[in-house]
């Protein structure tokens, strides 16, 4: 987008609604708040920071969420098409972009269709609303006769008034309604249809489609030379070879950060690699044990906080108890392309291209790293290729600002490497659960007492010393300290609280404050393991009350859309109750529904394990859905079989190793994952529609009722438990004997 605010709000023959034009100061200061405004509407209370039509009938809608490969792109443009009775082709979407989309903070949690979806629909039926009644002030007509299709406000005898013809001349700022006149679901047209996704078909033709692919005129290419290992200090380092290399620019040394830049992105690998060799490094030797992880894990110190308390004095009643650890190591997002990122310092203004997640934390951690302004910085979301949390984009973006602030007006890009990309970006962090449960006479679960031991789930930038440039840098930024994420969602305590109405249950998180290995948030933070744990002792206690597993959890579940999803995925499936595992053939069903508050989950599949090696093959899946009104049937779906594929990956493959001085995973050989041959042999998905009723998130709700899944029916085949992620072969032959 070439020109200003200022400009676009100054151009005649628009309804401007665009851009993030009176923040939420400024709408305070007018006497509105945003209290009470659905979705991040209340972030930014005007319709202009949302929807923009142009007098010749272009529109063009805002968002301040980024495409990260879920495909909001498409939901986004598909919720606006129908509240602005326009064709899907004829709408263009801006993500994230700090100078033009209103702040809404980071795409994560499942959160973009509930926040950023929920504000584009309503301020684009308040839009419609505005149009129809421009159109009935010029015809002298009641609104109520017109209607509004295809881009025109169409009156009796097929009068009508373009969208375009109606802004004519005028320029708008409203302040958007706490409520909105939707179209009815029964007379949907593009929402709840399957409308191909419009971020695929340039990466399926191999065209420039993520910040990796951008060439810039003039750009140089840099690498950055990384420390070996956690709080190495650079003792000295010898550059006049490497400067002396054809087509090297320049060798940045900032305290510990090192970098070198070059005309040719292979000439900054070369450079890179003779500078590293050139590098001594001091290291320390302060990681834990990673043979001993869990208890390394539970040794730290620890903020236990009770999140929920409820008693019932049922204990009289108690027939058996049962009690279980269960254990996540570190793991990595494990993006397939290394993170990169673009910058240019031109006329005092910093602008960096970036797949971080939330382009304006990202923007006040490089204005803080750099000394500047945050309105002198401009952040710019470009695809990357695979992120699903905070991996290393932030950082490759601080890289390239940090560096392309060392230059002479010259745009910079830098791409990380894989054995940087492994070693260095934040990762999932490990986390330990203990449960213990008992039941009475009838098999029912009658107390419940559980504790989750992990590390904060969020060091996303905002500060400048979350950034690796920020901390390595002469001047050097000290990490924010490590919090847990406030409930109802949470972090490591996400999804620790069961949705089963046990009369009597205790639940606690155990935040550990000092973290051993550098950590952040990975898709699904801590429902991942807590659904793994509470599903999979599900089963143990259904065991123990020789109670079918379906049966167990319905008897314990009174949420009725969650009775609902449940018996979906078991009827689709076709679960039968009193089948025995044999032979290695098992099969194994768990439920969720994401931070108890998002979309339902349940999840059945079968496995076949070799009793000899220890090897899993997965079966056949079938998944029922329920994420409230669905915008995109085959994007939902697409979305689950992800998070089963993905989880699949974390749980039978994935674990960080490390000794006492560095990360050791660095490639793909010692960081293993899924494998095509590996992939389930089908997956089925089946969505419960829920017409007019609100978006629930959907992105991460499928990868705990997954490994759940995958653990019951590998215990189901094998008739042994295995609680320690991953489940991989050596783990399930040890259990196994």
């Amino acid at each position: 987008m070439k020109a200003t605010r200022r400009e676009f709000l100054r151009q005649s023959g628009a309804l401007v609604m665009s851009f993030a034009l009176a923040p939420r100061a400024l709408a305070q200061a007018r006497g509105h708040d945003g209290g009470g405004l659905p979705g991040n509407l209340g972030q930014s209370p005007f319709l202009d920071s949302w929807i923009r039509v142009e007098a010749s009938g272009a529109i063009t809608v805002y968002t301040g969420k980024a495409e990260l490969g879920q495909g909001i792109k498409t939901a986004l443009l598909q919720v606006a098409a129908e509240e602005l009775c326009v064709p899907f082709e004829r709408l263009t979407l801006v993500t994230a972009d700090t100078h033009v989309t209103a702040n809404e903070g980071f795409t994560a949690g499942s959160r973009s269709l509930q926040d950023s979806g929920t504000a584009i629909r309503n301020a684009a039926a308040q839009v419609r609303e505005i149009l129809v009644a421009e159109a009935a002030s010029r015809w002298a007509v009641d609104a109520q006769v017109l209607r509004a299709e295809g881009g025109f406000v169409i009156a009796t005898g097929d009068k009508r008034l373009a969208y375009g013809e109606l802004v004519a001349g005028r320029s708008m700022h409203v302040e958007a309604k706490s409520e909105s006149r939707f179209i009815a679901p029964a007379n949907y047209r593009v929402v709840d249809r399957s409308i191909p996704r419009v971020d695929i078909p340039a990466k399926l033709r191999g065209d420039a489609a993520y910040v990796h692919d951008m060439r810039l005129p003039n750009m140089l290419h840099a690498r950055v030379v990384r420390p070996p290992g956690y709080g190495a200090k650079l003792s000295s380092v010898d550059a006049s070879a490497v400067e002396a290399m054809p087509g090297v620019v320049k060798v940045i040394r900032d305290g510990d950060f090192l970098a070198v830049v070059a005309q040719r992105e292979w000439t900054a690998i070369k450079a890179m690699r003779a500078l590293a060799e050139k590098s001594r490094w001091q290291e320390s030797a302060d990681l834990p044990d990673s043979g001993q992880l869990p208890a390394a894990i539970l040794a730290l110190a620890v903020q236990p906080t009770t999140i929920h308390d409820r008693k019932a004095g049922t204990s009289a009643g108690v027939a058996k108890t049962l009690e279980a650890t269960y254990t996540r190591p570190y793991q990595i997002h494990g993006s397939i392309g290394p993170s990169c990122a673009v910058a240019h310092l031109t006329g005092g203004m910093m602008t960096v291209w970036t797949h971080t997640q939330g382009v304006y934390p990202d923007r006040q951690a490089i204005a803080e790293l750099l000394g500047m302004r945050p309105d002198k910085v401009r952040c710019i979301h470009a695809e990357g290729a695979g992120c699903y949390g905070h991996n290393a984009a932030d950082d490759a973006a601080g890289d390239a600002a940090l560096i392309a602030s060392k230059l002479d007006g010259r745009p910079v890009r830098v791409q990380w490497m894989r054995e940087q990309e492994h070693a260095w970006e934040p990762f999932g962090p490990a986390m330990v659960s203990k449960v213990r449960a008992s039941l009475d006479a009838n098999g029912n679960v009658v107390d419940w007492d559980y504790g989750v031991w992990s590390n904060t789930h969020s060091m996303r930038p905002g500060p400048a010393g979350n950034l690796l440039a920020g901390q390595h840098c002469g001047k050097a930024f000290k990490p924010a300290a490590p919090r847990p994420l406030p409930p109802p969602e949470g972090g490591g305590d996400r999804n620790a609280v069961p949705l089963y109405a046990f009369p009597s249950a205790h639940v606690v998180n155990n935040f550990i404050a000092p973290m051993p290995l550098r950590v952040s948030a990975l898709r699904a933070l801590g429902a991942y393991l807590n659904v793994f744990a509470i599903e999979s002792f599900m089963d143990e206690l259904a065991a123990a009350a020789n109670a079918d597993p379906v049966e167990f959890r319905l008897r314990h579940l009174q949420d009725a859309r969650g009775r609902e999803v449940l018996q979906l995925a078991a009827s689709k499936f076709g679960w039968k109750a009193g089948v025995r595992g044999s032979a290695g053939k098992g099969m194994g069903f768990a439920f969720a529904r994401y931070k108890n508050l998002a979309a339902y989950c349940a999840i059945a599949c079968e496995v076949d394990v070799d009793l000899d090696t220890g090897r899993v093959r997965l079966g056949r899946f079938v998944a029922a859905v329920d994420s409230g009104q669905v915008v995109n049937p085959d994007g939902l779906r697409n979305q689950i079989e992800g998070a089963i594929v993905q989880s699949a990956s974390w749980t039978l493959h994935e674990a960080v190793s490390f000794d006492r001085r560095r990360i050791r995973s660095t490639d793909w050989a010692t960081y293993p994952i899924l494998r095509f041959e590996g992939a389930p042999a089908s997956v089925e998905v089946h969505v419960l529609d829920r017409p007019g009723l609100p978006f629930l998130g959907s992105g991460e709700c499928g990868q705990g009722p997954a490994a759940a899944a995958i653990a019951n029916a590998m215990a189901h085949a094998t008739g042994r438990r295995v609680r320690d992620l991953p489940l991989r072969p050596e783990r399930v032959r040890a259990a196994a004997v």
